[in-house]
Parts: C-alpha cells; structure tokens; sequence
C-alpha cells in the first residue's frame, strides 16, 4: 500500500506531520490492504495561513483499489489531524460498503 502525501503552500508537509498522517492511514486501513494498491492525500488550509475558521483544514483522501476506479472522500475540520482521522473513518465506512457491493469482501 503506497501513500503518497500532498500539501498546499500553507501547509508545511515535513517529518511528523507526514509520519502522522501514515500511522494513521496504515492503522485503520491496514485490513483494507490486499485491495488498495495506493493512497494519496492532499492535505489544504482553505482560509489560509493569514485567516482562521472553524473548519478551515481539508483533508481529501483518493482510495485506488486494485484494478477499479479512484474512490475519493473530502473532510474537513478545525485541525489537520481531525480532518485525517474524520476522513480516515468516512473511508473505512465507504471501502466496506463500496467491496461488499463488488463482492470482494
């Protein structure tokens, strides 16, 4: 399962944050891992770095299983860590309905 992370010129994609980012992805996928071939995440600060909100950070995550389409899940949230695990648990929700549907789970 490779994961390939992405940032946006406000967010900083260095050391812990990418490590981060994987243990999660690795931890609560990892029983998904026969079926995904990759994952890439685009990490963003919608307002900026000069600008708060209260859900400001995105986190856009894109499943590709093994020989199907992309499925992609867009969360977004106070801080980058929430945005991660919210769409880490939108994923593993929707990777179990969209592989029972298919028969492969």
């Amino acid at each position: 399962m490779q994961i390939q992370i992405n940032t946006d010129k406000n967010i900083s994609g260095q050391g812990a944050l990418v490590q981060s980012v994987e243990d999660v992805l690795r931890s609560d996928l990892s029983r998904f891992s026969d079926q995904i071939t990759r994952i890439e995440v685009h990490l963003s600060d919608e307002n900026s770095s000069a600008k708060s909100g209260m859900t400001d950070k995105r986190c856009l995550l894109e499943v590709r299983l093994a020989g199907e389409h992309p499925i992609a899940i867009s969360e977004q949230a106070e801080t980058i860590e929430d945005a991660v695990t919210d769409a880490t648990l939108q994923m593993v929700n929707l990777l179990e309905t969209e592989l029972v549907k298919r028969g492969k789970w």
